[in-house]
């Protein structure tokens, strides 16, 4: 169902200008260098990337690199928080043992 255009002499309304908001070619065809590595990867981690990329038409490594780089910029960028699983309240300690007691 292919309908022709019509293009007439109307006036279009009121445009506006919008203000120009998209990378220099530069910034696209930037690719930070590259350090290749050997990983060890869980069966359901790497499933999990090849599926997610199939649905949005892209590289499963491309998605695992680009979840490392914003993670590995997310905590450059400010002070890192404690774990959950780190909190050390006072008198107790480290990890899940438990002081005997007499």
């Amino acid at each position: 169902m292919t309908a022709k255009i019509r293009y007439t002499d109307e006036p279009i309304g009121s445009p506006r200008v919008v203000a120009d908001f998209l990378p220099a070619p530069e910034e696209l065809a930037f690719r930070e260098d590259g350090v290749k590595i050997t990983l060890a990867l869980s069966r359901k981690s790497v499933a999990f990337f090849k599926r997610e990329a199939a649905k949005h038409n892209t590289q499963y490594q491309r998605m695992i690199r680009r979840l490392l780089d914003a993670y590995a910029d997310r905590y450059t960028q400010t002070t890192r928080p404690p774990s959950p699983g780190r909190v050390q309240a006072e008198g107790r300690p480290r990890g899940n043992r438990r002081l005997s007691r007499p």
